[in-house]
């Protein structure tokens, strides 16, 4: 029997990535993420690659929708054995100029989506006596980055909850991972916020990450996808893609001068 990978944030950028190379892999798919269209489109080109994929519209914020997927994802396929949590939106923006409606949206997605997914599939894991997760952080969940108070708190969240969830699991048989990327070359502009002063102070500060997304040191969803294939194969704890281990490690060891530089960019 093929295994089966559950993949959240499947509608597009590295989700949708992710889903077709683990396609190509053997796995059947089960594919979430709240644009319908976009998702359904990712499941008939793996079906028509001679895949099997399953697509289920989900807001991952949402308990009562993420046992619902999760549930339809069982009756479908009968087990699920690797759980890839990859929903997330950015916001960028001082501290200041963010709401606590922003900070509702951005945990409800970046940290409670992951917190639901996990409660909904670890229960047949823990059954099996295996299974793997594999959470989808940043590098902003192992630096700081500047105004970006609200996403990095998020992210911090994910590697807090990952690394102590490992600790949890591995007795049980179940492996927990971490990719953490750093700027991606996806559409997830699309999905991005920004605060600002005012529209004006908003809009340059998307300008400035559309700039950056054409540089050639950002990494590609394919960077993405094949990281989180390498923790499940490979049962690795973390992988820092491309450039942002760079940053990372510099951070780690230099941690006084990396917040100095970042206070200058900021200044």
């Amino acid at each position: 029997m093929a295994n089966t990978v559950l993949i959240t944030g499947a509608s597009q950028g590295s989700g949708r990535a992710t889903a077709l190379l683990f396609a190509r892999q053997g796995y059947r798919v089960v594919l979430a993420a709240r644009q319908s269209d976009r998702l359904t489109a990712v499941a008939n080109l793996i079906q028509n690659q001679g895949g099997q994929a399953l697509a289920v519209p989900t807001d991952v914020g949402q308990s009562d929708q993420v046992q619902a997927l999760v549930k339809q994802a069982l009756e479908t396929y009968g087990q699920i054995d690797v759980l890839v949590n990859n929903a997330g939106i950015c916001l960028t923006g001082s501290f200041e100029q963010t709401t606590p409606a922003d900070w509702q949206q951005i945990m409800n997605t970046n940290f409670w989506g992951y917190v639901y997914t996990i409660q909904a599939v670890l229960p047949q894991f823990l059954q099996r006596g295996r299974g793997t997760i594999v959470n989808v952080g940043s590098f902003g969940g192992k630096m700081p980055l500047p105004n970006m108070t609200a996403y990095c708190a998020s992210k911090y969240a994910v590697t807090g909850l990952t690394d102590t969830l490992r600790l949890e699991l591995k007795p049980k048989g179940i492996h927990v991972g971490a990719v953490h990327p750093g700027v991606i070359n996806s559409d997830f502009l699309e999905r991005a916020q920004f605060r600002g002063d005012d529209e004006q102070a908003a809009m340059a500060g998307r300008q400035r990450m559309a700039d950056a997304l054409k540089s050639n040191w950002v990494s590609q969803p394919e960077d993405i996808a094949h990281a989180i294939w390498t923790v499940v194969e490979q049962q690795r704890s973390e992988i820092v893609v491309g450039l942002a281990a760079l940053a990372t490690e510099s951070y780690r060891l230099l941690p006084g001068v990396v917040q100095w530089l970042l206070g200058q960019a900021v200044n």
